[in-house]
């Protein structure tokens, strides 16, 4: 898993870096919020980030704001690193869009937990936009039969739109990717097969 952070305090920041290296996630490091934004705005940046609240240029609130006004960053799972304690303070860092926080000075297990914690929900996210895209490709090749078929009473063959009329498979085929194996069905065999079965035996013998 990549980690993006976002730290400008030179010792807590070498403290992250080392800590979630040891851990063994690549991690990309940014010294303020300006430098963290560009990273995010990369073709494949960081699922994660780490963002301290307090930064110089944009702060990690800020940067919280302008992911979740991108649509294209909407999946990517932000943890505010924060001196703030209160829950006014908390509050309002959820609300400006941050996944999950944790208070300075953090504690390593905690971290751990969060990190945890946010690579499982970016991971399930991946595996449902893997299976909509596979939804989406199943349906984009599937073709609706709908409305009202005009059918014959007698032969059971079908009416197009240029008034043709067709057996029931060819009608199907041609408006379904519906394809057919004929077989004959119990009663048919009764009804159908076995009386021309039976004369058939009577003219041989």
């Amino acid at each position: 898993m990549h980690i993006l952070i976002a730290e400008d305090d030179p010792i807590s920041c070498l403290l992250l870096e080392t800590t979630l290296r040891n851990w063994g996630y690549e991690v990309t490091v940014t010294a303020n919020g300006n430098e963290a934004w560009q990273v995010i705005q990369q073709p494949d940046p960081p699922l994660l980030a780490i963002l301290d609240w307090m930064m110089p240029g944009m702060d990690g609130l800020e940067v919280c704001q302008k992911v979740r006004a991108t649509p294209r960053l909407q999946h990517l799972y932000l943890l505010l690193l924060t001196a703030k304690n209160r829950p006014e303070d908390i509050v309002a860092g959820l609300e400006a869009g941050a996944d999950d926080y944790i208070t300075k000075p953090f504690n390593r297990e905690e971290l751990r937990a969060r990190v945890r914690a946010g690579i499982r929900i970016v991971e399930l996210q991946q595996r449902l936009t893997q299976r909509v895209q596979a939804l989406e490709e199943a349906l984009s090749q599937v073709k609706q039969l709908q409305g009202l078929l005009p059918i014959c009473t007698y032969c059971k063959k079908i009416r197009d739109d240029q008034n043709y009329w067709q057996q029931v498979e060819d009608y199907i085929a041609r408006h379904s990717e519906v394809r057919f194996s004929h077989a004959i069905c119990p009663r048919c065999y009764e009804n159908v097969v076995k009386p021309e079965l039976a004369r058939w035996k009577e003219t041989r013998g």
